[in-house]
């Protein structure tokens, strides 16, 4: 019968402990590049139907990098924020 002395217990457990953080690592910046399209995605949207129905009242927002960028990063608070702006500027 095989002996398990304490090591090889402890070197089992760290193994396990390591793919865990690895495992987690990995997942994390996943989450946040998919977060980030959906928020970009929404708030190309919804700067897209500002332009369509604001062009009925005056208001329209350029499309540029600029504020693409804005749209992507913030979503609907950045494109409200934009709104608010170029009605105040």
């Amino acid at each position: 019968m095989p002996q398990i002395d304490l090591l090889s217990i402890l070197a089992i457990f760290l193994a396990i402990g390591a793919v865990y953080i690895l495992g987690m690592l990995l997942v994390l910046p996943i989450k946040l590049i998919v977060r980030l399209v959906i928020n970009g995605v929404i708030g190309a949207l919804a700067l897209i139907v500002f332009n369509v129905f604001g062009s009925y009242i005056g208001v329209t927002i350029g499309v540029n990098p600029i504020t693409a960028l804005i749209a992507g990063f913030l979503g609907i608070p950045g494109v409200l924020l934009m709104i608010f702006v170029k009605i105040i500027l």
